[in-house]
């Protein structure tokens, strides 16, 4: 196995993205952080790159620069929006821009970087996904689109483990991020009682599912892929309402 520490990173300005940028360095990995605002991380193996990721042009022409640059041969695709609405108020402009960042990145993030990967017969990628993915009221793009990673990348996996290429999924949910409070207003009594519904009692930290996409970016971890890790406190196995 000819593995080298080069991780592409999408979404990695803030949140559960910043925090796997952060555990990828202090693993010795050179990261790439792909957001729409540069990274406050401040190291010297930390590449930061601006870009709209539901831009197919901007996708494409920073993913090109960047494998020009870097041999990339794990990628984790972190970033997304939720764009919440109930059935008859879902717009199908919000369900193509998810469609665009959640798959098409992906798609377009994996094949640039597959060339490097080929030639090392190593690669690792972790799409996240969301506990979302099984349904969740007012979430039709954003469960339609993360449900698709899972086949997507089950796919992946099969085409690609013969050259020494995982793919797996992180299904977190719900996590004290940026995003989750753009829902859910932080200290409320909504907060509060979504937190005692966990059957953990407890909401997640990005901190949680940096541990589990760590151990799929791990290179001694070969035997595993085509996989599902849900971090969600017990949720993706009982209800969660919001």
């Amino acid at each position: 196995m000819n593995a080298n520490k080069v991780a592409a990173v999408t979404g990695g300005s803030a949140g559960i993205g910043k925090v796997i940028c952060e555990q990828l360095l202090a693993q010795g990995y050179e990261v790439v952080s792909l957001a729409r605002r540069p990274t406050e991380i401040d190291h010297p193996k930390l590449h930061s790159v601006e870009v709209d990721l539901a831009d197919r042009a901007a996708t494409a022409e920073a993913v090109q620069a960047m494998v020009r640059r870097h041999e990339v041969t794990t990628i984790v695709h972190n970033a997304g929006v939720i764009r919440a609405a109930l059935l008859p108020e879902v717009k199908l402009s919000d369900l193509d821009a998810l469609v665009d960042l959640h798959l098409g990145c992906a798609i377009q993030m994996l094949q640039a970087a597959l060339p490097a990967m080929r030639a090392r017969q190593f690669g690792r990628v972790v799409l996240l996904s969301s506990r979302a993915a099984l349904g969740l009221q007012t979430r039709t793009s954003y469960s339609a689109t993360k449900a698709g990673m899972l086949g997507m990348a089950r796919t992946w996996a099969l085409e690609l483990a013969p050259e020494g290429i995982t793919v797996n999924v992180v299904a977190p949910g719900p996590i004290r991020t940026d995003m989750f409070y753009d829902v859910v207003e932080q200290g409320s009594e909504k907060e509060r009682q979504l937190a005692a519904s966990v059957p953990v009692r407890r909401l997640g930290e990005s901190a949680d599912v940096a541990r589990a996409v760590a151990f799929f970016a791990d290179a001694a971890n070969s035997f595993v892929t085509g996989q599902v890790l849900y971090v969600c406190g017990g949720t993706s196995v009982g209800s969660l309402a919001l």
